[in-house]
């Protein structure tokens, strides 16, 4: 049996969809002093960020850095990040591409609890509209509901998003 891929994204719309992130971003933190780490979660947020990144540089002077954050879903008590950085007083914008039970994300957010973060935001490209755990994103590309046997992929190739699809 050959399951068929519906895209609910192309290049071209992600493309739109980050950049509208990027400036509710701007928007948001529009004032800000603080230093913003955009995390992102290994592999497709990671790239994300570094795309969130080059955008906030042309259109607002917030002061940026990228995290890696790697994390096993079998094992989640073993939760990395690529670099020893004190978060204390900045804000942290925790980038996935795709939030499903909200789990990854709960994970990814316990060592930033750790320390005394100004706030904690949480960005993502798609958002399916049933999560198991009480966690909501503070920018989404799109939301989307699918059935519990759906499941939701990001593609990336050559570190831009060419699309995303439902299967």
């Amino acid at each position: 049996m050959t399951t068929e891929r519906k895209y609910i994204l192309d290049a071209p719309t992600a493309a739109v969809k980050m950049e509208r992130m990027a400036y509710e971003i701007a928007e948001q933190l529009v004032g800000e002093d603080a230093p913003v780490i955009l995390a992102g979660i290994r592999d497709n947020g990671v790239v994300m960020a570094k795309i969130l990144q080059e955008l906030l540089r042309k259109i607002a002077s917030l002061s940026t850095s990228i995290i890696e954050i790697s994390l096993d879903k079998r094992n989640p008590g073993l939760i990395t990040i690529d670099q020893e950085i004190s978060i204390d007083n900045k804000i942290v914008i925790l980038v996935d591409d795709v939030v499903n039970s909200g789990k990854t994300l709960l994970y990814a957010l316990k060592p930033f609890l750790e320390q005394h973060p100004r706030r904690i935001q949480i960005l993502t490209l798609i958002e399916r509209t049933h999560k198991a755990f009480p966690l909501k994103a503070d920018y989404v590309g799109i939301s989307i509901a699918t059935t519990l046997q759906e499941h939701i992929y990001v593609e990336v190739e050559n570190h831009i998003i060419s699309g995303a699809y439902l299967e």
